[in-house]
């Protein structure tokens, strides 16, 4: 039932009207409100885009770079940016192609991108009676897709006179449209903090969490008392910065794929880490969930609180290092280095942020030489644990001539393609391992039942997760949100291992993979096509984002392997070159 039926039904949505909702869900109706109601807005063209040629003509006349974007767009689908006439007819096509995937309505618009914006939202409040505040700011700049990643309040960014413009004109676009519930203005502000209206959300963020850890304010019980119609209580004196939040977006996303195409699966093993302190995890799903192609790929709001940034950010590495997740690919390894690396900690930050901080995609964490002896050490201690762990049976007769345990082992371990050898000697409670000219002391709490490895070296604390082990010695740790995979042998058996012809190399230079599991939506190629390198060769959508594959080398079309509307999985092959 729709909000008008309710409303005509005397039902009580929890919500705003539909008017609001039709009003600021079409982005050409929403800048026309906002600019009647005295808020910034960005240049652009006040139309419907035709097609795209007309496309190529509005962006002219605007000046690259333009964004491209659905005028019922939202949640970053159906966008593209377009710095040429080339980005701009491949951006129509593509964005309106994505648009009328998502939300039915192919409709185009174009307006002025402004270049390396910060992504920052206020959050209101408006009741049924002519109230509104604003409720402090969100951080949302630090993005995949135009989809936000991290999230956090305040910014570090705004000033209070800043803050203060941006609510009040975001309570002016409220009491003009007659607002009421919980609603987000989004803006975009240059780095002269020049803010510009991008849209408003009639609805629940899903980063509203971090407005509540600063604030105070529980936002979900102020929309029923507004449904109710009780005029709001708090008036904008009452509403405070205490503190810190953030908020990482925990994906089904393999993030080595620019920045996170889809992953799927059913999750076999499933911790949250609720036991840390200032810790908040809203999630919809249990162990043995299973992840789809059909829904958005977020797994968790992971939400930590500091009474400074700091803190804040600490609270967030802890907690991931400690979340398990296993049985899709997740974006853990991605929040986890960004929220320890420099632009990030000093808030030097924008929506090109991951395109800047990593230009050749993520490759993971990049360890130091002690990052990885630690490595190296841990996984010296999981292999002598599982040896002495060898020498105990149940059930063991009595009389049985007892074995006596190992106490140190010469092991050799490779790690990057580079075998290192280390000397281990177990001393009461604890591994004393020697790598190169280092010594560690590590303390025997290393549980092989348990996922995650809370143990100390040298010292000083240290969270590991065991995701594998095999009798090979072939190990998989995660150090640092980010997964390695290690072998561990003894000095003999490494010897014998040189030995064994190497296994050879599968060639995938002339073959399209899937990048993901998804559905192909058009194929632009057939057999006997000369094809040149970057070319686009088909288009597979998953979870409502469609992806251009493009030919990585030239030559002709060998075969095709599916047609448009197939169902395919990840790395199945598409396309084959000769």
């Amino acid at each position: 039932m729709g909000c008008c039926s309710q409303e005509s039904a005397g039902i009580s949505f929890i919500g705003p009207s539909a008017g609001a909702i039709n009003g600021m869900g079409d982005k050409l109706e929403s800048k026309r409100l906002a600019q009647a109601a005295g808020v910034n807005t960005i240049p652009g063209f006040d139309g419907i885009i035709n097609d795209a040629d007309h496309c190529v003509q509005i962006a002219k006349e605007i000046g690259y770079p333009v964004m491209i974007k659905a005028s019922a767009g939202g949640g970053g689908k159906g966008m593209r940016i377009a710095r040429n006439d080339d980005d701009a007819r491949d951006g129509f096509r593509m964005a309106s192609q994505e648009a009328a995937s998502s939300f039915g309505d192919d409709r185009i618009l174009v307006e002025k991108f402004i270049d390396r914006p910060r992504h920052i939202e206020i959050q209101v409040l408006g009741d049924k009676h002519g109230n509104a505040i604003y409720l402090n700011e969100r951080e949302c700049s630090i993005q995949r897709r135009n989809q936000k990643v991290i999230e956090e309040a305040p910014s570090v960014f705004l000033n209070e006179e800043t803050r203060k413009a941006m609510g009040e004109q975001a309570v002016s676009l409220c009491k003009r449209l007659g607002y009421y519930s919980a609603g987000t203005v989004e803006f975009l502000v240059d780095s002269e903090r020049n803010f510009y209206f991008l849209e408003m959300n009639t609805r629940l963020q899903v980063e509203h969490p971090v407005t509540e850890c600063i604030t105070g304010v529980d936002l979900v019980h102020q929309m029923i008392r507004i449904a109710k119609g009780h005029p709001l209580l708090l008036t904008q004196k009452d509403i405070p910065i205490k503190g810190w939040a953030i908020e990482s977006r925990v994906y089904s996303e393999d993030p080595y794929k620019n920045f996170g195409l889809p992953s799927i699966g059913r999750l076999y093993r499933y911790i949250e880490p609720l036991h840390i302190p200032n810790v908040r995890c809203d999630s919809g799903i249990d162990e043995g969930s299973e992840i789809s192609i059909y829904y958005d790929p977020m797994i968790c709001k992971l939400v930590c609180y500091g009474n400074v940034r700091s803190e804040a950010i600490n609270a967030s590495v802890k907690a991931l290092d400690s979340y398990v997740i296993r049985g899709v690919t997740h974006n853990i390894p991605l929040l986890r280095d960004i929220l320890t690396e420099k632009n990030f900690i000093d808030g030097n930050i924008s929506t090109n942020y991951l395109s800047e901080v990593y230009p050749d995609g993520f490759k993971g964490r990049q360890l130091t030489n002690t990052d990885k002896e630690h490595i190296l050490a841990i996984a010296a201690c999981v292999f002598s644990k599982m040896d002495i762990r060898s020498y105990t049976f149940i059930n063991e007769r009595p009389s049985t001539a007892k074995r006596k345990e190992p106490a140190d082992w010469t092991l050799m371990i490779s790690l990057f393609d580079e075998e290192l050898q280390c000397d281990v000697k177990k001393a009461g409670s604890e591994f004393r391992v020697q790598i190169n000219n280092d010594s560690f002391s590590v303390q025997d709490n290393i549980n092989l039942a348990s996922p995650v490895i809370e143990t100390n070296i040298n010292g000083k604390p240290v969270v590991m997760q065991l995701v594998s082990k095999d009798a090979s010695g072939k190990l998989q740790i995660v150090y640092q949100g980010t997964m390695f995979t290690l072998f561990v042998l003894r000095d003999e058996a490494s010897t014998f291992l040189k030995m064994m012809p190497p296994k050879p190399k599968v060639d995938v230079s002339k073959v399209i993979l899937s990048p993901m599991p998804g559905v192909v939506r058009s194929v632009s190629c057939k057999v006997g096509d000369s094809i040149a390198e970057g070319q686009e060769v088909c288009v597979v959508e998953a979870m409502k984002m469609q992806n251009s594959l493009l030919a990585g080398v030239t030559g002709k079309v060998k075969a095709v392997h599916v047609n448009a509307g197939d169902t395919v999985g990840e790395d199945d092959v598409l396309i084959e070159f000769e």
